[in-house]
């Protein structure tokens, strides 16, 4: 049992940095009324820990091949667990945000470790089954911080879900002191600091973009400015990786339409999967009147079905990645069609379904999309082969939040448009996608609020059903690119025999079977 000490220090520390995406959703309204908060700000909670791990994983993962897998992972969970302190005790929002950003730093360091560390431990068989087990947790984290949020915030205040941070970390430094070796791979090499430094402000400067559209408009001089921004930061990054020697993103490999497959597949997964729990989460309990517990609780049948699925993926895996991943994407699209069916009387009852099937596709991807990504690469490009995954996921999940934003938002306001009951249709719909239902009904003279509150319902209901309807036919483009592209061999293994950077336009065998 020793050789799984490993495995199971590395799937706590990737258990609390994933559980702290989502396990925010349903404290929004407690931490709004605390701090008097607008939409802008309550997505930023969640999403500029999801940008920051983004954005840096890539840096993180190709550093780490570097400067030691172990004590990157060790850092990282050094520097979450002091942010997770500072966020339950922030004064305000602003300190919360930044408190967040430092904690998606620590959890860059952690998750962009993960799978070279299980590489470096596992192979064979057992690097199948240490993979499932690691999807296992991936999927329980993301679906149950929803439901461990809502206890926490119901019965206790929303401060403890960062307080409860500390005891588990401190656990998960013991065990990996003890039980994780080091290993270096690339040692020498000259950093690739403009790499890190442009992509992080790509990836920022666009979801910053895309957050601000829907408040200020598209045609706003900030928004503008931030989508050019993004632009230029992007056209650096790839002069920039193009010329540097040792990349933290080898552009090459995007010649290869598997590794090409897998990133796709990577980034459409997260924001079709779970970027749509946060607006979910704010329907329940602002329009439906539900406690955060029972929130949360609606959002465990996906929790469910995705650990089972991923279990059994590791008893009776390893399958083909194109299989696994084209038919749990393809999954994911039926459970968010599904649950693109809401009117004004549905109760959160309708999604569970939905959500089941879309759990069963989680469980079914995310162990073979790590897999397939580190059978990518040879084994001294672990880390960045990890990074590049793990980064496309949050990255998927931030954008997934900052579009799914705009286009609820301008459904709900298209709604309210045409009813023509409210005086301010921009305004309204910027409270309604906020959480702020119950203030659109009360300023409604006392003879109209049962027509403005079914107005209400019927307004979040359409913005749900057009954001579902997107996601679904996200999920299906990534399914049919996956079975189209993904050539990866089942069991995961990496590439063995060939040089960590080909030189511009050499291909191997090894490449051509990709």
């Amino acid at each position: 049992m020793r050789k799984w000490w490993p495995l199971a220090a590395i799937s706590l520390g990737t258990f609390m940095l994933l559980v702290d995406v989502t396990i925010v959703t349903v404290a929004l309204p407690d931490m709004a009324a605390d701090f008097d908060t607008t939409l802008p700000d309550l997505e930023w909670v969640v999403d500029i820990y999801a940008l920051a791990l983004a954005s840096l994983l890539l840096g993180v993962g190709s550093s780490a091949d570097r400067i030691g897998r172990k004590k990157v992972y060790l850092w990282g969970l050094i520097v979450f667990t002091a942010a997770s302190l500072v966020c339950a005790v922030a004064p305000n929002a602003d300190v919360l945000i930044a408190a967040r950003a430092v904690q998606g730093l620590g959890a860059a360091g952690m998750f962009g470790t993960t799978l070279a560390l299980l590489g470096m431990h596992y192979d064979g068989r057992e690097r199948g089954v240490a993979f499932a087990v690691w999807g296992a947790t991936n999927a329980i984290a993301a679906a149950a911080g929803p439901v461990v949020g809502g206890l926490l915030t119901e019965y206790l205040d929303w401060r403890w879900i960062f307080f409860v941070n500390l005891p588990v970390c401190l656990i998960a430094v013991v065990m990996t002191l003890r039980v994780v070796r080091e290993e270096k791979s690339a040692a020498g090499q000259r950093p690739d600091v403009l790499g890190i430094l442009t992509f992080t402000v790509a990836s920022g400067a666009l979801t910053f973009a895309l957050i601000r559209a829907h408040s200020d408009g598209w045609g706003a001089s900030l928004t503008l400015t931030m989508f050019a921004v993004a632009v230029v930061a992007l056209a650096l990054f790839v002069v920039v990786e193009s010329r540097h020697e040792h990349p933290i993103l080898d552009l090459s490999l995007f010649r290869r339409p598997s590794f090409t497959g897998i990133m796709v597949s990577a980034l459409i997964l997260q924001a079709a999967a779970f970027a749509y729990l946060l607006f979910e989460s704010l329907w329940m309990q602002s329009v439906l009147g539900y406690g955060p517990v029972k929130a949360g609780l609606y959002i465990l049948p996906m929790c469910g079905a995705a650990f089972v699925v991923s279990i059994l993926v590791g008893r009776f895996g390893p399958f083909p990645p194109r299989v696994s991943m084209g038919v749990g994407l393809a999954l994911i699209a039926g459970g968010s069609a599904l649950q693109a069916m809401l009117d004004a009387g549905s109760s959160a009852d309708a999604i569970v379904l939905g959500l089941v099937v879309s759990g069963l596709g989680v469980g079914l991807v995310t162990p073979s999309l790590s897999a397939a990504a580190l059978a990518s690469v040879p084994p001294e490009r672990g880390g960045m082969a990890g990074g590049a995954v793990n980064t496309f996921r949050q990255l998927g999940f931030a954008l997934g939040i900052a579009v799914f934003g705009v286009i609820f938002q301008s459904r709900i306001e298209s709604v309210l448009e045409d009813n023509g009951h409210v005086a301010d249709p921009h305004q309204a719909a910027v409270a309604l996608s906020g959480g702020q239902a119950d203030s659109i009904v009360s300023a409604a003279p006392a003879g109209e609020r049962a027509g403005v509150e079914h107005l209400v319902h019927e307004a979040f209901a359409s913005g749900l059903n057009v954001m579902l309807g997107v996601a679904a036919v996200l999920g299906a483009v990534a399914a049919l690119l996956a079975f189209a592209m993904v050539r990866v061999p089942a069991g995961g293994a990496p590439q063995q025999g060939r040089p960590a950077q080909a030189a511009p336009g050499q291909q191997t065998r090894a490449d051509a079977a990709l």
